[in-house]
């Protein structure tokens, strides 16, 4: 009995009880057995496996880091109860594969017996013909030679009239209409590798060697003749295919044609070829009876046609050397008895070049060379413990002393999405992140867009400015007066090994992140510093405040981070600090029309906004599990009264009192065309504006670009799609809806929606920047 159920890692300790979900879309499978109890972190030991590249067995005593296990990711467990006793692997028997073999050889053996048993009576060909055959696979015709002539028995002609209904009239190709004379031809290809074993073929699969040569002067549109095309590289050499010219052009320069290419067993065409290869055109020869050839009319020597190369890197030239078609560490193609090929890259190799070298090529029927033979010693097999990999050896936290819990905290987890509303050099407020949002961790505010490092201060660029600040209390000479403060730059710390944080040991300098916020200051860059006349006209920061600065300044949250707004960089000066080195101090002002939240305004606002802490995903969830575990081992501790008296209440959630501004409600009052889907965004609104902010981008993304809609255009069902999306696909001439596929109309490009637009930029104000 099978089950699948997706389950999702929540805890950021990394201290989960669940295994989660990959986004690779790995699988999980367990197999039954009782656990050794000394893994606590998941509810079942035994063998567990994660098919990633190679598959891995999750052993005791690790972590899922160990594993490269994200937060959040999502994986698909699949639990079967299996006997344990029962799961043996059996390798197939040696004498089936042998077997096989024998049986091969004996019916190739049988194709190739003798010709006097069935003696021919063909009145077209006759045992030793040299013929054009088809390869029934690929339409493509090859130098072959007749073995034999049999009769045919009633199924075979049945399966011949029923695949000779193709695509091309055979009297046009042919140049003669033959009726099937009963007979099967055994033919045997010339120097094609595709086919080694004789081959039967009916009478319209086979013709006369094609021996004439056409000039491209004798050639007009409607012939038909037999090109070298390659279906795969239009521009390379290929197979030998019947065509129908469409197109001459002939100049004082070049020379073009165009063809139709009939290709597959049914003869497909294959319109607007262009052929390369002017000078090697054939004439299909005639299939004429062997009483009407004329004497002399299989005098010419046929000279052998050139053929697509094996080697498309060295084209088949004996002299050269090549890497991927002969030995790839000399390029020698002498003795290739004494090449071996590896049974995963397939390329060869001279005994000799090998290190070591071999001295005879090895009995066993699988070899791998040196780049992808596996080494055994790193091969981790069930019961075994993890090998660490060279990349986290070396890391700080595998050679670290302390007792810290290292690669189990949010500050190691990667984003789980990504904020494309505005591109990342964007300056200015954020589209639909209200000052006075909070987070839990810094992760969460990289993925909003605030701030997009995630150990960083100062997030700019050299050239550019910055975009955003921390403010955290890491410095001791910061300076935090709630409307305006005083910022200590980057640098001047020793952060070798993997240090977050430590003491100043070298005086800073005004390059990098210090230069890029000396940049936002509204005057000229100056080495000694400068002052801001206009200090409102220098470009805008955004000021995050985190929780850790709390024991330096009272504006700081009590937990979490939080978006105070913009502020602006008065001045910026060199000074000797309080370590006694050089930093750099920045003086910047609050310069934000919204109330800063520490204010009764702001925390009025913030009430009506419903703004509340933002958790990871599955973080409250984890905690809350956490919690109960704890209380379930002390319950065991006290008597059942008491138990029921400490059983905490639960708390009431605060009502928003969230209302949507008149100018928005007008807009959406105003867009007809999508009422269904402002109604369903309507109804979050009692929740805050942050959850209706997330309807909203969610219910009018484009199906094209994955972001809101800009210049959008509602499509006749009701669809939104941005001008930009829909005009790329116009010019690729897909006129339907991205969404659906129902047939749009040309002139729908000019109806853009002009209301949905203004609805759009009154909610994400800014959002159109970079589009």
């Amino acid at each position: 009995m099978e089950s699948s159920e997706e389950i999702r890692i929540s805890d950021p300790n990394r201290d989960i009880e669940k295994i989660l979900v990959f986004l690779r879309t790995s699988f999980c499978r367990q197999n039954g057995g009782q656990g050794r109890g000394s893994m606590a972190p998941f509810p079942w030991h035994s063998h567990t496996y994660l098919n990633g590249p190679g598959g891995l067995v999750l052993e005791d005593g690790h972590t899922l880091f160990d594993y490269d296990v994200g937060l959040n990711d999502i994986v698909q467990m699949m639990i079967k109860a299996v006997d344990a006793d029962m799961v043996k692997s059996t390798p197939p028997p040696k004498s089936l594969s042998s077997s096989t073999d024998k049986n091969k050889e004996n019916k190739s053996d049988a194709s190739v017996s003798s010709l006097s048993e069935n003696e021919s009576s063909s009145q077209y060909f006759k045992i030793g013909d040299l013929v054009d055959a088809k390869d029934l696979t690929n339409g493509a015709w090859f130098e072959a030679k007749i073995l034999d002539i049999k009769p045919a028995g009633k199924q075979v002609l049945q399966d011949q009239q029923t695949n000779d209904q193709s695509n091309v009239d055979k009297e046009t190709i042919n140049a003669s209409k033959i009726e099937n004379d009963g007979f099967v031809y055994q033919i045997q290809f010339e120097d094609y590798e595709d086919s080694v074993d004789p081959v039967d073929l009916s009478l319209h699969n086979i013709r006369p060697r094609a021996r004439k040569k056409m000039n491209f002067e004798a050639l007009k549109k409607g012939d038909k003749v037999m090109v070298n095309y390659n279906i795969e590289e239009p521009k390379e050499r290929g197979f030998w295919y019947d065509c129908c010219i469409t197109g001459l052009k002939e100049s004082k320069t070049a020379k073009s044609m165009t063809a139709t290419i009939y290709i597959g067993a049914d003869s497909t065409p294959l319109e607007n070829c262009k052929i390369i290869l002017l000078d090697e055109i054939f004439a299909i020869e005639k299939t004429v009876a062997i009483a009407d050839k004329t004497a002399g009319s299989e005098e010419n020597a046929i000279a052998p046609r050139e053929k697509m190369p094996k080697c498309n890197h060295c084209k088949d030239i004996p002299t050269r050397k090549c890497k991927i078609c002969s030995c790839h560490i000399c390029g020698g193609k002498d003795q290739p008895e004494k090449q071996i090929l590896c049974d995963e890259c397939d390329l060869p190799y001279h005994l000799w070049c090998l290190t070591p070298p071999l001295t005879e090529i090895p009995k066993e029927d699988d070899w791998y060379c040196p780049d992808c033979k596996v080494d055994e010693t790193e091969v981790v097999r069930a019961g075994e413990k993890l090998k660490a990999s060279k990349k986290k050896s070396k890391m700080a936290s595998a050679n670290s002393s302390t007792s810290r819990d290292w690669g189990k905290g949010m500050a190691c987890v990667g984003r789980t999405k990504e904020c494309t509303i505005v591109p990342p050099n964007h300056f200015g407020p954020i589209p639909g992140v209200e000052v006075g949002t909070m987070w839990k961790f810094r992760v969460q505010v990289s993925e909003s867009g605030v701030h997009r490092p995630h150990v960083a201060g100062i997030h700019g660029r050299e050239s550019d400015g910055a975009f955003s600040i921390v403010l955290s209390g890491g410095y001791e000479d910061d300076l935090d007066e709630g409307d305006e403060f005083k910022y200590t730059g980057s640098g001047g710390r020793d952060l070798s090994g993997n240090k977050r944080c430590a003491e100043q040991s070298c005086d800073q300098t005004l390059t990098r992140m210090n230069k890029a916020l000396a940049l936002n200051c509204n005057a000229s860059l100056n080495k000694n510093g400068a002052e801001a006349k206009d200090w409102k006209a220098g470009k805008p920061v955004r000021v995050v405040r985190n929780c850790k600065g709390r024991k330096h300044s009272e504006y700081c949250p009590e937990e979490g981070n939080r978006y105070d707004g913009i502020y602006k960089v008065v001045k910026y000066w060199p000074e000797k600090g309080k370590s006694g080195y050089l930093v750099w101090r920045y003086l910047l002002r609050r310069d934000d029309p919204t109330p800063a939240p520490w204010t009764k305004v702001g925390k009025k606002r913030i009430k009506e906004l419903g703004l509340e802490m933002q958790y990871p995903e599955g973080y409250l969830e984890s905690q809350e599990e956490k919690e109960k575990a704890a209380t379930a081992n002390a319950s065991e501790k006290k008597g059942k009264k008491r138990q029921n008296d400490d059983s905490p209440e639960p708390k009431k959630k605060q009502k928003a009192y969230y209302t949507l501004p008149s100018d928005v409600e007008k807009c959406i009052k105003d867009d007809k065309l999508n009422k269904k889907l402002w109604d369903e965004c309507l109804e979050v609104v009692s929740e805050g504006s942050q959850q209706f902010s997330r309807k909203v981008e969610e219910m009018f993304s484009c199906i094209c670009c994955q972001e809101v809609v800009f210049n959008p255009i509602t499509t006749v069902c009701c669809h939104n799609i941005c001008k930009s999306c829909l005009d790329r696909s116009f010019k690729a001439k897909v006129f339907s809806c991205p969404m659906c596929r129902q047939d749009l109309e040309k002139a729908c490009i000019n109806q853009s929606n002009k209301t949905l637009q203004k609805a759009l930029l009154l909610l994400f104000p800014g959002y159109d920047a970079g589009r």
